[in-house]
């Protein structure tokens, strides 16, 4: 494993870009900069000492934290291929630095030849056009699982869910629908490369999905079904505030943990303190998370 200087925002702790070989896969894990969450987001079900505390350990005020963005990128064979897109504009002004730090290890965007979405949230999605709408990655296929695409794309979504949400539906039907001519409908199960699998992780949105790669004890691609590497493994039970799918999003949490800590699987997580690379283990009732 090895690291390279990075270019980074102020306020992400990174030192520089996590590479690691798994398998029959060369990764590195590159920033799309921070995002920040309240504490009602983070942590709804925690008490105001609690949420201070966690606060303060995710370097945050007595409000919010920031978040970082892990975004990863796969080298395969002849396939370039990035794990969601990054926020580009669309979301916080901390993100959406993701084709600088592409720059940055000497990778084209056109040279990318897939792009996979866990879901199409904006901090995940948003960075799939530039500014003038063309594509930042005009040369890769696209992978949504289509629970996803049904989901944002309903024409009654706005008169079935809070609207709060409407803002996301209109970014996820933006994004969407700049790649609709090279987009491929996956399901659970499905291989998109080979040793790359899509798994399951509904409730974060209704067609979220992970994807386990083969290698020495696999490697788990989480997205956001674990939101955060301090929050998430040492109050599993505690509700997320942006799950669309809360006590499913519950359930398919603890199973993840579960499993990863029953079968010692090496985990990569979107919003955990870089890279988010590492291994659960059981704490009591609870976890807690070892980078490595």
């Amino acid at each position: 494993m090895t690291s390279e200087k990075a270019i980074l925002p102020p306020g992400v702790l990174a030192g520089g870009f996590h590479k690691l070989r798994h398998g029959s896969f060369e990764i590195t894990v590159l920033s799309d900069g921070y995002i920040t969450l309240t504490s009602d987001i983070l942590m709804p079900d925690g008490n105001p000492e609690v949420r201070r505390r966690i606060l303060g350990r995710l370097g945050g005020d007595a409000d919010s934290a920031p978040l970082q963005t892990n975004i990863p990128l796969i080298r395969h064979g002849s396939d370039l291929i990035l794990v969601d897109t990054g926020a580009g504009v669309n979301f916080q002004p901390s993100d959406g630095r993701l084709a600088e730090n592409l720059s940055s290890v000497g990778v084209d965007p056109a040279s990318i030849t897939k792009v996979i979405f866990t879901h199409v949230h904006p901090d995940h999605s948003g960075g799939t056009t530039k500014v003038d709408g063309s594509l930042l990655f005009p040369n890769a296929h696209y992978y949504v699982n289509e629970a996803e695409w049904s989901f944002w794309t309903d024409p009654d979504y706005e008169a079935k869910m809070p609207e709060p949400l409407h803002v996301f539906a209109r970014g996820a039907q933006r994004d969407l629908s700049a790649v609709e001519d090279r987009l491929t409908m996956v399901k659970p199960g499905d291989e998109v490369v080979s040793g790359m699998n899509v798994v399951s992780t509904r409730g974060h949105t209704p067609g979220h999905i992970s994807l386990e790669l083969a290698g020495d004890q696999n490697l788990l691609i989480a997205g956001d079904v674990i939101p955060n590497n301090i929050v998430s493994f040492e109050n599993p039970r505690w509700h997320f505030g942006f799950d669309t799918e809360p006590e499913i999003a519950l359930a398919n949490r603890a199973a993840m943990l579960d499993k990863a800590a029953n079968e010692r699987l090496r985990m990569l997580g979107y919003h955990w303190t870089y890279p988010g690379v590492g291994y659960v283990e059981r704490n009591g009732t609870a976890y807690r998370f070892v980078r490595g």
